[in-house]
């Protein structure tokens, strides 16, 4: 009895909590997003408030499409997360199914190896990194950032579909075996297919940081013919005056990828994340 007592005032109070949680983080998004449809007095003026009659304004996206070859950064933005995420599903699956199915010496030691990526952030190595792709001559390129992304979203990807991969039944994959099915399409036809609710979770995961990522495009490609989004979003920022039109404008259309990403694989995404709570 007092199990059940107390359940509607648990729930009550954990779908408080998350409402809280949702309202602060969303708050940020949606004040960039009502002051990138205002004039710039407005914005200082009223920065709460939704745009009016008065107060709504287009400039800010008109200087975004004019100045600063935006479409270029968008592109460019697009080519390296799309290329990064393809190689970081593709090898990580491909390594996750080689940890989980196969067993042999050093497995364990492996896994723990590739976790370690997990914990060690990426950044630290930036001047060897930097001195490797100069080495190769691949600075003020896409390759060096997608090279960087690859390597950098690798080791969750492994952690988490090695897990899902575990749990894919031995004798569906014997069968295959049985019917003459090679390892690869034992892979793409049978194992794939059942985990991709870890594909859509690792894809959401790994795309976002790419797509806001500032640092590697400023160190790595910071040509004109290189830059990326949130990277040409700086053209704007000036060290006296500051277009907050143009700037805001610029994030609200960078918002856009990573909330179709979301509408898109939202149902695989929560499969994905209950599961391996399950799990």
């Amino acid at each position: 009895m007092s199990t059940a007592r107390h359940s509607p005032a648990r729930s009550i109070a954990a779908h408080a909590v998350l409402a809280t949680y949702t309202i602060i983080a969303l708050f940020p998004v949606f004040v960039i997003v009502i002051n990138a449809f205002k004039s710039r007095k407005a914005i200082f003026r009223t920065p709460l408030e939704l745009p009016n009659a008065e107060t709504f304004s287009l400039v800010g996206f008109e200087t975004v499409l004019k100045q600063g070859d935006f479409l270029l950064y968008f592109q460019n933005s697009f080519v390296v997360t799309v290329v990064s995420l393809f190689m970081v599903l593709l090898f990580g699956a491909m390594a996750a199914f080689a940890l989980a199915e196969y067993r042999f010496k050093g497995n364990s030691l492996m896994g723990l190896y590739l976790a370690l990526g997990i914990m060690i952030p990426i950044r630290l190595g930036t001047v060897a990194i930097l001195q490797m792709m100069a080495a190769s001559g691949l600075v003020n390129t896409l390759t060096s950032l997608i090279l960087v992304y690859t390597a950098q979203g690798l080791p969750l990807a492994i952690f988490i579909l090695s897990e899902f991969m575990r749990q894919v039944s031995d004798d569906l994959k014997n069968a295959g075996r049985i019917d003459g099915l090679s390892e690869y399409r034992i892979f793409f036809r049978l194992v794939l297919p059942l985990v991709r609710p870890a594909m859509a979770t690792v894809a959401v995961f790994t795309m976002i940081p790419i797509w806001n990522d500032l640092w590697f495009p400023l160190i790595l490609a910071p040509a004109e013919a290189t830059k990326t989004i949130t990277l040409g979003a700086q053209v704007f920022i000036g060290q006296f005056v500051t277009n907050w039109n143009a700037v805001l404008a610029a994030l609200s259309l960078a918002i856009l990828p990573v909330l179709i990403l979301y509408l898109i694989f939202s149902r695989q995404l929560i499969r994905g994340i209950t599961s391996g709570a399950v799990k």
